[in-house]
């Protein structure tokens, strides 16, 4: 990470930056980059963990339980801001960030000591999932403290400034875990990782620990609190204060709908949604896919800082609701040019032979199948399972009630067929060569199994997934200062960590489990990006309207 300035920007008065200041900066963002790399392994693995740890199930069922288990770190990330932001506001901030780092790296090291489903059944993803309960309760007391940490050592008119490289950390956090993958994969081979090599990454979280733990015990405790410490102005009930005085609650609430949830939506978009984008539906290479990402977050980081420090000057508010409008009007467009340059052969696929499935609703059935018992034999399920595992993109139309299913490709009509009431063997024999038929048309008909690496534009995709990272620098950089100031100072910790970690890590980090479901419902590869423009429309009306403006507030007040 480059060293902090000392220079001015805008019209924030001169200050010098202390040697003590510029290690405490530096060291609280370089040891939660290495939380957030231990928490962003889980995301950027989750095809081949699904493989090891959830091989009971349907392939598609797999990969959502997958996601869910990554969604289960985002889901108790508010339980977490809860029990270490009031132990924050009450001992102080550098405790909880010893606390919170020992509990991250522990938990990622035993993911890759973890046996996998074959071995050991159904207690490997039990086993798992409590692993990433564990590491969202740490990161649940980590960002609020590290945002509240930065934001009080600052000095007055800098706060957006310093406050984005903690926003940086994410997103580096992200890059670092990436470019380990990339290394271990080119070293090991695809197959070797795939098997095993995959564990190597998070067994490096112990190398990381240990970093982590030596650079915290070597931070101060920060200023605001030891001057409201001695001064005995500190909460003995953060929790009473920040969420039982309707005073503060109100803004709790408005922090978390008019800033939080769209913020979050717009990240997760950016970042992870985009990368599932480029695997599941685009059948892009995974290592080319992680390159791209990593790519387009090597560029955009800057874009942190400067919106940051832009915030200082005209306002955090306007930038982040810029943020969340601009992504929702551009993200069906965005994400189709991704299909275009990406996989060329998929977008005109489309455009010159559609998919269409003609069936009877009632017949057709959600194909998530939590225990791997389910049989799905009608004719609507069949034919839509075939296409679900191509990611082949299809729209539906209603057909009369007890319609055998058609798969309609371009002006070629493909018969499904009623398996319900077949004996197995027979059963088997027909979608067999059902499944052989409708492949084979789809091929002629121009829908490939993966990408054409020859044919994928990688300027172009880059350019769109960049795109699509400078919207999440828009949203969070000034994020963190915006919610520092909205709370004072005795309760600040525990106030700003709840609606953050709500935002995030339901509103966020739900989001790429939600929007594939609904593209596996739908058959529509985009359907899913409704759910981060609705968000994120609701949190540019809301935050325009209700949500104040603070980056001239005093941050010492009690």
């Amino acid at each position: 990470m480059a060293a902090i300035d000392s220079t001015s920007t805008g019209s924030a008065p001169k200050h010098s930056i202390t040697k003590e200041e510029r290690k405490v900066i530096f060291a609280s963002s370089l040891g939660t980059v290495f939380e957030w790399y231990d928490f962003y392994l889980y995301g950027s693995l989750a095809a081949i963990i699904a493989k090891h740890f959830f091989a009971g199930v349907n392939e598609t069922t797999a990969f959502i339980f997958a996601l869910l288990a990554f969604a289960a770190g985002f889901a108790v990330r508010p339980f977490g801001a809860i029990v270490f932001g009031r132990l924050g506001d009450m001992i102080g901030r550098k405790h909880t960030f010893l606390i919170t780092i020992v509990i991250m790296g522990v938990s990622t090291a035993i993911v890759g000591l973890l046996p996998s489903y074959a071995s050991i059944g159904v207690a490997a993803p039990i086993i798992l999932i409590t692993l990433r309960l564990l590491q969202g309760l740490a990161l649940g007391g980590e960002y609020g403290g590290a945002a509240t940490y930065v934001a009080e050592h600052a000095p007055k008119g800098r706060r957006g400034y310093f406050t984005s490289w903690i926003q940086t950390t994410a997103t580096l956090g992200l890059f670092l875990s990436l470019l380990v993958i990339l290394a271990c994969r080119t070293a090991l081979g695809t197959e070797a990782f795939e098997a095993w090599g995959w564990r190597i990454p998070f067994l490096l979280s112990i190398l990381l620990l240990i970093v982590s733990v030596y650079i915290r015990l070597q931070l101060s405790e920060s200023p605001v609190f030891q001057k409201m410490k001695a001064e005995g102005k500190a909460s003995k009930a953060p929790l009473t204060e920040s969420f039982a005085r309707w005073d503060n609650l109100k803004i709790v609430i408005m922090a978390l709908l008019g800033g939080t949830a769209g913020q979050a939506v717009v990240w997760y978009t950016g970042q992870f949604y985009a990368l599932f984008f480029l695997l599941q539906m685009l059948k892009i290479d995974p290592q080319t896919a992680n390159l791209l990402i990593a790519g387009s977050l090597l560029i955009g980081t800057p874009f942190f800082i400067l919106f940051g420090s832009l915030s200082d000057r005209i306002g955090r508010k306007g930038i982040i609701m810029a943020g969340c409008i601009i992504a929702a009007l551009t993200y069906f467009p965005i994400f189709k040019a991704l299909t275009q340059y990406g996989n060329p052969d998929v977008f005109l696929a489309q455009e010159m032979n559609p998919v269409t499935v003609v069936a009877d609703p009632d017949q057709c059935s959600f194909q998530f199948d939590p225990v791997g018992k389910a049989k799905f034999t009608s004719s609507c399920d069949l034919a839509k399972s075939v296409l679900a595992k191509r990611a082949i993109p299809y729209e539906n139309v209603k057909a009369e009630p007890g319609t055998v299913a058609q798969i309609h490709i371009g002006d070629k009509v493909i018969q499904s067929f009623e398996g319900s009431a077949m004996p197995a063997a027979d059963f088997k024999t027909q979608n067999d060569a059902f499944a052989l038929t409708l492949t084979s048309a789809l091929k002629e008909a121009g829908y490939p199994e993966k990408a054409d690496p020859a044919k994928t534009n990688y300027p172009m995709v880059l350019l769109l997934l960049t795109i699509l990272v400078i919207y999440v620098t828009m949203v969070y950089g000034p994020i963190a200062a915006w919610l520092v100031e909205l709370f004072p100072a005795r309760i600040r910790y525990t106030s700003m960590s709840l609606p953050y970690h709500i935002g995030n890590g339901w509103f966020g980090g739900f989001l790429p489990t939600v929007a594939f479901a609904m593209v596996a419902a739908t058959g529509d590869i985009y359907y899913g990006l409704w759910y981060p423009i609705v968000i994120a429309v609701m949190t540019a009306v809301l935050g325009i309207f209700f949500m104040p403006e603070t980056k001239d507030r005093d941050i010492n007040h009690t």
